[in-house]
């Protein structure tokens, strides 16, 4: 699953991917350092895990993760072509999730693409320019749909519908994903999935300050957001937890990967044995065999029932057989949906 940051150019998109990832990417202080996205693959932190594993004696620990894209970034006008325009945005249309990083620090040393600090401002920008490109293709799928729909095709009188109730929404300056619908209709999850829209993807704001104490207005702390001195986070990274810890110093980057694992809807099941221990990623809201295809498919089709048992009931048992011995492993079927910390074996 991956999760692109996006914002204005030099409001430390950039500086934070090197942050979360420890890459070593360009973040020169001018516009559009960023041409071709950066990919970096980051751990989700979880002590479940870690503490599993010292029970288990594990030989490996393999933790969930999540990807993270650094896009260029967007000015007025890209969806027209400004900047670096619709390359921009084709490589947005190929993430799962937004993060969009707003700088909301003053500092005459650093340049801001329209010479001002205002974080709603900023947004409003960014989001005029994606709301612009989703619109035209909402246009373009209507126009496909009416001629489908002429027929009486109940699945394009369907799409089509939707497409229209998306398509007010954006015109009235609102995300595609503000739109009310109706996703027990059969052809909706389709319809939307067909459309691909910027806009209908999960957007969490990173708000760049210089102060942990910064106030907001109202307007930005209604949004869900992580607040982090960006360029803090990137100086912490080059300390050992032994001076972090001797200068009282921490690092909040941990709280923004968490939140963009939930922003995809992700939860962990965990396994865990003496040759590893692991957390695996699923959707919210999966079943045991649906769970157990992030192992192997096999085992969504062959699955017979699964023994499970929350993390750290198991870890008060000490072992997989004392809790079996202790009657704490209960036995789950098809029907059963796993749930965040769970620590499951298939039989299939």
């Amino acid at each position: 699953m991956k999760i692109g940051i996006v914002g204005l150019p030099n409001v430390g998109k950039s500086t934070l991917f090197k942050a979360l990832t420890r890459n070593p990417v360009d973040i020169s202080n001018y516009p559009f350092c960023t041409i071709e996205p950066n990919v970096g693959i980051v751990k989700v932190p979880d002590e479940r895990l870690e503490k599993l594993a010292e029970m288990s004696k594990s030989k490996k620990v393999v933790p969930a993760i999540v990807e993270f894209v650094d896009i260029a970034g967007l000015v007025k006008g890209a969806s027209a072509g400004e900047g670096l325009g619709n390359k921009f945005l084709s490589h947005i249309r190929e993430v799962d999730a937004i993060i969009q990083v707003v700088r909301a620090f003053e500092n005459s040393n650093i340049t801001h693409v329209y010479n001002r600090v205002n974080p709603i401002e900023d947004i409003e920008i960014i989001n005029a320019e994606l709301i612009i490109a989703d619109l035209e293709t909402v246009k373009k799928r209507i126009e496909k749909l009416e001629k489908e729909a002429r027929g009486n095709n109940k699945e394009s009188v369907a799409k089509l519908t939707v497409a229209e109730k998306i398509k007010k929404t954006l015109e009235e300056g609102k995300l595609a994903n503000q739109t009310e619908l109706d996703f027990k209709n059969e052809y909706t999850g389709i319809a939307v999935k067909e459309l691909s829209l910027l806009t209908m993807k999960p957007f969490l704001f990173v708000y760049n300050i210089s102060d942990a104490n910064t106030k907001l207005s109202g307007e930005l702390e209604n949004k869900p957001h992580v607040k982090l001195d960006i360029k803090i986070e990137e100086e912490l990274n080059e300390m050992s937890k032994e001076e972090m810890t001797e200068l009282e110093l921490k690092s909040n980057i941990n709280e923004l990967i968490l939140k963009s694992y939930e922003l995809l809807g992700l939860i962990t099941f965990l396994t865990t044995g003496e040759d590893e221990s692991r957390a695996w990623t699923i959707k919210n809201g999966s079943t045991a065999p649906e769970t157990g295809a992030a192992i192997h498919n096999d085992f969504k089709d062959r699955f017979i029932r699964a023994e499970v048992i929350y993390w750290d009931k198991l870890l008060e048992a000490g072992s997989w057989s004392k809790a079996r011995e202790l009657g704490w492993l209960r036995t789950e079927g098809k029907e059963y949906v796993v749930k965040d910390g769970d620590v499951i074996e298939f039989k299939i």
